[in-house]
């Protein structure tokens, strides 16, 4: 028989393992897999920030859902001071977590960008349909409120891959692998500078544009190079003719002056300006300080009509109520730097007071127009131009009630009354 081959010993130095064999321990055992390196505390804090914002945002898309479904269909909000405090919070920490995406690409953007710009588009959106929608507001107020429940549970569902909850709300595996970076700081930086900021720039722009056209009926709008009013003219079958100046308390100087260039030397004009007889007002009202520190004209020094004749037509203060009379002596003290302790709580509280602002109203506003419509009225029996050189917020309500009165507009001309002048534009 064949002789095997000798057996050769083993080479290997003792505790050294033969080749192919997986490595020993120095007590025999295989070596297990090391653990995952452990998130740092930075990372962990990160996430727990984001989920908190998350929540909040959840938690104050739900709170204001509820408080509007109440308001809807039991007429009161139950959840207002809740609705507040957890809105509030919510916003600021959405706005700093806005400002740590520049410093760090960590945070996840695609969750986090929505939350910020559905706070920021809410409050850009608030003023024009609080002023024009004042009917609808509670409605309006739910589906926004629909809209950022939905919008919540889809951020949820895309942070935890699913709508299931756990512990944080943004799991570590959301976040990205850099604390810091250059790009990102620069690119996100630069996207805000030369995306979203000119583009609230311009929303408020038009927004206040479309605001005085649609509250002055285009007596004022707002162009790029400032203020322009609209001259209009209106003419009965008869041949009389009422002409609306629309005016403000400060202009240009040679707004002024070109307007009253215009007044036919056989015109009747009706000057505004609230008398005073009883002396109920603590201070003369005048716009000085504001002229001075816009670098305008005052209405008051530099109107001055030389052709025409002109008339009076304003009410005296003693027709106003006596709450209008106590917050026009507060405001007026304010604006002539001389208060006292206390007023600025005082005017606010007149203010925050709904008949106080309705009686503002109908003082400054309602009462004066139905004063000069009647003098309008009295004055065409031997008059056949009436000129009519008021503030601009008469003009809406005097135009309204002399077409009623068969009178049909027949010319416009427009006048810039305020220019900005820093926009490069050059002082005549």
């Amino acid at each position: 028989m064949p002789s095997s081959a000798p057996e050769q010993p083993d080479s290997s130095p003792a505790g050294t393992p033969a080749p192919g064999a997986p490595p020993m321990l120095g007590d025999g055992i295989p070596p297990s897999v090391p653990p995952p390196a452990s998130p740092s505390s930075l990372r962990r804090w990160l996430a727990v920030l984001l989920s908190l914002c998350l929540g909040l945002f959840l938690a104050d898309a739900v709170i204001g859902l509820a408080d509007d479904s109440a308001a809807i269909f039991l007429g009161n909000h139950p959840l207002s001071v809740l609705r507040i405090l957890v809105s509030l919070f919510a916003m600021l920490l959405a706005a700093l977590v806005y400002v740590l995406m520049a410093l760090t690409p960590a945070i996840p953007k695609r969750l986090f960008v929505p939350v910020a710009l559905f706070y920021l588009t809410v409050a850009l959106a608030g003023l024009p349909i609080t002023l024009l929608c004042q009917e609808h507001l509670t409605q309006i107020a739910w589906g926004i409120s629909l809209v950022q429940v939905g919008l919540g549970i889809g951020l949820l569902a895309l942070a935890r891959r699913g709508l299931k909850f756990g512990r944080p709300l943004v799991p570590l595996e959301q976040l990205g692998s850099r604390n810091f970076s250059w790009w990102n700081l620069a690119g996100f930086s630069l996207a805000n500078i030369f995306g979203l900021l000119p583009a609230v720039v311009l929303y408020l722009l038009l927004c206040v544009a479309g605001l005085v056209a649609h509250f002055t009926d285009g007596f004022m709008t707002l162009h790029p190079g400032g203020f322009q009013v609209q001259v209009r003219k209106y003419v009965r079958a008869d041949g009389k003719t009422i002409q609306l100046f629309p005016m403000s308390h400060v202009a240009e100087g040679d707004f002024y002056r070109d307007i009253a260039r215009t007044f036919p030397t056989n015109s009747l004009i009706l000057l505004e300006g609230v008398t005073d007889e009883k002396h109920l007002l603590q201070h003369k009202i005048n716009y000085q300080r504001m002229a001075q520190s816009l670098g305008l004209a005052e209405q008051q020094k530099q109107f001055e009509p030389t052709r025409g004749e002109k008339v009076a037509a304003d009410v005296d203060v003693s027709q106003f109520t006596t709450n209008t009379l106590a917050l026009l002596n507060l405001i007026i003290s304010i604006h002539a730097g001389q208060w006292e302790a206390g007023t600025f709580q005082k005017l606010a509280n007149y203010s925050a007071a709904p008949e106080a602002q309705t009686q503002l109203l109908d003082d400054l506003l309602q009462k004066r127009n139905q004063h000069l419509l009647t003098e309008i009225q009295r004055h065409l029996l031997a008059a056949n131009y009436l000129v009519v050189p008021w503030g601009v917020a008469h003009m809406p309500g005097l135009a309204r009630e002399i077409q009623k009165s068969g009178f049909h507009l027949t010319e416009t001309q427009d006048y810039m009354v305020i220019r900005f002048h820093g926009a490069g534009l050059a002082r005549p």
